[in-house]
């Protein structure tokens, strides 16, 4: 991509975040990029090849009735081309362009893929409304009904897309052959369709009898050896690639060089799954979607080398099985785990009709797979996937311990849950920005505080929203007035170097965690992301009052001071100078509780503004709406002498 004046600053930026291996990994990737615009290799010719890598007989028997009707209706929704990407409801999938942006008009310029300047959305729209469709998980949908059901209709409509996919989007033209983590889920979810197209008679003919479906596979498979995410990029996105290169060449394995692209992609599974988590099994990112979406492409990756008979690493399956119980640990009375870091809706293999629970369906297969612990939380939902999963993943006795009590400290990662009765669940952020030295996925959100009360947001992390194409919005949700925490001066505790670059990353410190359930369960951190002042913030839990109290100090000169509390969308909040009452309705029941702000800050009452934005809640990426967000104004006391406490009491 060329770099203009408008974007050099960026590029700067960015490279400063690199070390010496990572800018000549990148050199050498703009070479071959370039190499590769006129020497585009012919696919090498396959004969004899067969699908084995099949469910095993009465695997289908096993799927939930419950979970295969909505399975069944979701097909049906899509047969009918109507779907919902990022909150854009689409009825155009019958016959899909596989370029066009619905959200803003725009259709993606073709020619030569890295020519493509995909982060601009006044050239080629929103990218992530052009890709969402091309990872084919709608597709593996489908044949997820086919299974089930066996009906054709199913299957001819995803033979028909993929057939106008793969002429659509020849290898390296255009702007489904830029990013690596796309083409890595893309390998995957063609996987999983021919293997739940087995029975059909047109499987063969769809895939290994399909010259053009081999020429796609195999320079899907060079592309990622080749582009691997590099250095600071090495996050989700480089387990993605390694999964579904692994996949497929476990499943496809009709190549010449299949067995060193199995090899190959097994190491770096291996190497990233554990850099990309914490001892504790906490995802290294700490944005909990990216949690679930690494363990979801682990869990795929592991079936697909264990339905081939490839040896998976003892260590891989450790860090998966770290990875569910520090999920269940987390997760609150509903399964909801803690809406932390950047969420873009990514998952690793749909197999499901909406209304499944994405976090009870990976406990379900947690415990599948490796086994509950008495201390988990009990999954009354079904799924598909965990049947799917199940049946090729081969159990393993670890020989590890695992924890006997529910952990509630993550050292780690800085996270700590704190409980209390009437289902309290408060989540406490005293860990590391982000990961590795850009921290992409992160917010400027130290010692934000996350509350519910039977899985009902009260103070509420507000989400993500968007990435692209939209900055004020993308600087809004993961800023430090975006949180529950303080803000100094005006402005964040980390600087920001871009939508996915922090270039100054507050450092945290817990000083004491309590949460051995006596009474009073106790945190308390500190973090220094405000030059000459240090933010301090304590938080107490007491069970038999049912009230959180929050104390925040900051040590240092005098500054002027905005703390942010968000209530969740399902919160109305009556203020009345320094106190909130807030009042919800969980399952017809009416609730409440009484929120007591500092009294030397001056408050209001925010809601859906727009011009800056505050006082929003995104559920999903891609949607918002408006909430109440609490701000209270004023100036600290120098030296820290006092703090600004803040009382939460529920029933009151």
């Amino acid at each position: 991509m060329t770099v203009t004046s408008g974007n050099a600053g960026w590029y700067l930026r960015r490279l400063s975040r690199m070390g010496p291996r990572e800018i000549a990994g990148r050199a050498a990737d703009t070479v071959r990029r370039r190499r590769w615009r006129s020497a585009r290799p012919d696919c090498p010719s396959v004969t004899g090849a067969r699908f084995t890598a099949v469910l095993p007989a009465g695997t289908l028997a096993a799927v939930p009735p419950d979970a295969a009707k909505r399975l069944v209706a979701e097909a049906d929704r899509l047969m009918y081309g109507h779907v919902e990407f990022f909150g854009v409801v689409r009825d155009d999938l019958t016959d899909p362009d596989w370029w066009y942006d619905p959200k803003t008009g725009r259709r993606a310029p073709g020619g030569y893929a890295f020519d493509v300047p995909y982060r601009n959305e006044d050239a080629v729209g929103d990218i992530k409304q052009i890709w969402e469709p091309s990872r084919h998980q709608y597709l593996t949908v489908l044949a997820a009904a086919y299974a089930v059901t066996g009906n054709e209709r199913y299957a001819e409509r995803v033979a028909e897309h993929l057939r106008s996919w793969w002429t659509a989007n020849p290898p390296l033209r255009g702007v489904h052959w830029i990013s690596g983590i796309e083409l890595g889920i893309r390998l995957l979810s063609w996987v999983w369709i021919r293997r739940l197209l087995d029975d059909w008679p047109g499987a063969a003919g769809l895939f290994e009898d399909n010259p053009v479906a081999l020429n796609q596979i195999w320079h899907h498979q060079r592309w990622l050896a080749a582009f691997p995410s590099r250095g600071s990029s090495a996050n989700n996105h480089v387990v993605a690639e390694a999964a579904g290169q692994l996949a497929a060449a476990c499943a496809f394995g009709w190549f010449p060089d299949s067995a060193r692209r199995r090899a190959d992609a097994l190491r770096s599974l291996e190497r990233h799954l554990r850099s990309n988590t914490f001892v504790s099994g906490l995802n290294r990112e700490l944005a909990t979607e990216y949690h679930g979406l690494v363990l979801e492409l682990g869990l795929a990756a592991v079936a697909e080398a264990d339905a081939a008979g490839v040896p998976v690493p003892t260590s891989v399956r450790l860090v998966l099985l770290r990875m569910t119980d520090a999920l269940a640990a987390v997760v609150d009375n509903r399964l909801r785990p803690p809406r932390q870091g950047d969420a873009d809706d990514g998952y690793g293999l749909v197999v499901d009709g909406a209304g499944t629970d994405r976090w009870g369906s990976l406990l379900a297969t947690g415990d599948a797979v490796f086994g509950r612990l008495d201390w988990w939380p009990e999954v009354t939902g079904t799924d598909v996937r965990t049947p799917l999963l199940a049946a090729l993943v081969r159990r393993t006795d670890l020989s590890v311990t695992r924890p006997t009590d529910r952990p509630a400290h993550f050292a780690d990662a800085g996270m700590t849950i704190l409980r209390g009765p009437g289902e309290i669940w408060c989540r406490c952020d005293g860990g590391p920005h982000g990961f590795l030295s850009i921290a992409a996925h992160a917010h400027a959100d130290a010692l934000s505080v996350e509350v519910r009360h039977d899985g009902v947001d009260v103070l509420a992390d507000p989400g993500t929203y968007c990435y692209h194409g939209q900055p004020a919005w993308r600087q809004y949700f993961r800023s430090t007035l975006g949180h529950n925490t303080l803000q100094l001066d005006g402005v964040d505790q980390s600087v920001s170097g871009g939508p996915f670059l922090w270039t100054r990353q507050a450092r945290t410190r817990v000083l004491a965690v309590d949460t051995s359930g006596e009474g009073v369960a106790a945190w308390s951190a500190e973090h220094d992301g405000y030059e000459g002042s240090v933010h301090r913030r304590r938080v107490e839990l007491t069970a038999a009052s049912q009230e959180l109290k929050l104390v925040d100090e900051v040590r240092g000169p005098r500054r002027t001071v905005r703390l942010a509390f968000h209530l969740g969308p399902e919160i109305a909040a009556d203020l009345v100078g320094n106190r909130a009452v807030l009042t919800w309705i969980r399952d017809g029941e009416g609730r409440s509780a009484v929120l007591d702000l500092p009294g030397q800050l001056s408050w209001r009452a925010h809601r859906g503004a727009t011009e800056p934005p505050l006082g929003w809640y995104s559920a999903g990426f891609g949607r918002k709406e408006p909430t109440t967000t609490l701000i209270g104004t004023g100036t600290s006391p120098a030296d820290g002498a006092g703090g600004f406490t803040t009382v939460l009491r529920f029933g009151g």
